[in-house]
């Protein structure tokens, strides 16, 4: 396993321990909290060395990512070294159905992604958890129908009334509440505490019926789909400094 440099992945390098962390569990561990089979993450000197600093092994981190997003046979051919991260998240929106500029910088793709699973989250939502989250965001709507709900959430994310930021923190939270069985540690507001409330669930929900509905049942998306997911998260945290 070998990192192939990456500008998009060098985020990782200022990212916090808390939130590598996350990352590095959904690299290394599978559904029932045992190691993956195919994970070299936890056998490298700067995970064993540096185990509560992951920060200091960043690019381990980065490596195991990288060919978590091609297969072992093709890594075998390219020396050891994964595919680039813009391929990784390239790969997990074409098969969640994402649509998205290719050519668009790769922050864009990413909310391009957090969105879709938003989107599909809210019509996982029953009439009270959407009456919870209007009052929560603070979203005008002139009827209380679902459409008109998700239309306006829709209109706020365009117009960025609704930072990246705090998609990017109500995705991440559920699915690692999801996955993990524990959210992330988040500071903020109390609406957006409310919203990752009301959030935590439909979007639980909404990534499994998006797992089932392309069969991804298979290990190398089990992981690439929450991992790129915790990647947008640390980009779009350190973007709102």
């Amino acid at each position: 396993m070998t990192y192939r440099n990456d500008k998009d992945l060098e985020i990782l390098s200022i990212a916090e321990d808390d939130d590598l962390q996350v990352l590095i569990n959904y690299l290394t561990r599978d559904e029932d909290g045992d190691l993956r089979l195919t994970e070299e993450l936890s056998a490298t000197s700067g995970y064993q060395n540096n185990r509560y600093r992951p920060r200091e092994y960043w690019q381990d981190i980065a490596a195991e990512l990288q060919c978590f997003g091609g297969n072992t046979f093709a890594n075998f051919l390219r020396g050891g070294q994964g595919v680039p991260y813009r391929e990784v998240l390239c790969d997990v929106c074409d098969n969640l159905k994402v649509n998205y500029n290719s050519e668009s910088s790769v922050s864009l793709i990413e909310m391009n992604l957090l969105c879709k699973i938003l989107t599909k989250a809210l019509d996982e939502m029953d009439d009270k958890q959407m009456k919870e989250l209007i009052d929560s965001l603070d979203i005008k709507v002139n009827h209380l129908t679902k459409q008109a709900i998700i239309a306006a959430l829709q209109v706020m994310i365009l117009r960025t009334g609704f930072s990246p930021y705090k998609i990017s923190v109500i995705v991440a939270n559920a699915v690692a509440r999801t996955l993990l069985g524990r959210g992330i540690s988040v500071a903020g507001n109390a609406a957006l505490t409310k919203a990752i409330s009301v959030f935590a669930g439909p979007v639980g929900i909404a990534l499994n019926a998006l797992w089932l509905a392309i069969d991804i049942a298979g290990p190398a998306y089990r992981v690439t789909v929450p991992a790129v997911i915790q990647v947008a998260y640390i980009r779009a945290k350190y973007n709102s400094y």
